[in-house]
């Protein structure tokens, strides 16, 4: 195991591993053991109790956080003529059709953070499922990334809209916002998005769904939250 830098192991020694924080505590304790000298990001971790390998059970969605998530998103957007014309007005990085999904498989290039497509462009997207899939880059009408109201679209990206989706062993990661938010905004945003992962709980789910909680910093150690608080 890595052996951890001073900071860390200093932050760590004010959490009490196997302690489950209320809420507003956890906020406060993550944005305190943010020590790096950089803005950190602050992600939620949260384990459900679903088998994703039954599409009865997969749980995924989308959400704008109410404080944005602090990062500058770079969307590429597939479309041809009007609707490439709309998404270059507003606001997307890159537009563009088989040029781009060439370049993609030629160049490996991945300088851009969503992919949002039109439903007529998914014929061209869906050639390359193998390399945007592995990375959660491929668009999905779920989360409103294949739609042809491109202006909605971008303007929620922009504003802070972040996906959730299982990982192979059932958790979900996601981004909340930055240290310097502040506990408040960044509870705000926390339980924004687990209102909706509590929403989307499959009806064929059972037993207990909030299996395990928790927040850490880029750098710092995890808070874990008492999920019986959170419904």
């Amino acid at each position: 195991m890595p052996k951890r830098g001073k900071n860390y192991r200093e932050a760590a020694a004010k959490i009490e591993k196997a302690k489950l924080h209320e809420v507003s505590e956890a906020m406060g304790l993550v944005v305190e053991t943010s020590k790096a000298k950089f803005d950190e990001t602050i992600e939620a971790h949260v384990k459900l109790g679903v088998d994703g390998r039954h599409a009865d059970q997969q749980v995924r969605g989308a959400i704008v956080l109410p404080n944005g998530t602090g990062k500058s998103v770079r969307v590429l957007v597939f479309a041809k003529g009007p609707k490439a014309e709309e998404a270059e007005k507003a606001g997307a990085d890159y537009v563009g059709a088989e040029e781009l999904a060439q370049r993609i498989q030629s160049e490996n290039w991945f300088d851009f953070d969503v992919v949002v497509a039109t439903p007529d462009m998914m014929g061209v997207v869906g050639k390359l499922g193998r390399v945007l899939g592995p990375k959660g880059l491929m668009p999905n009408p779920k989360s409103g990334t294949v739609t042809m109201d491109l202006t909605k679209a971008l303007a929620e990206i922009k504003a802070g809209k972040v996906e959730y989706r299982l990982d192979r062993q059932n958790i979900i990661h996601t981004v909340i916002g930055k240290a310097s938010f502040g506990p408040e905004k960044l509870e705000e945003n926390f339980r924004a998005l687990m209102d909706a992962i509590i929403k989307a709980k499959p009806a064929t789910a059972k037993g207990q769904y909030l299996r395990s909680v928790t927040v850490a910093s880029t750098m710092g150690p995890g808070v874990k939250i008492n999920p019986a608080i959170l419904g």
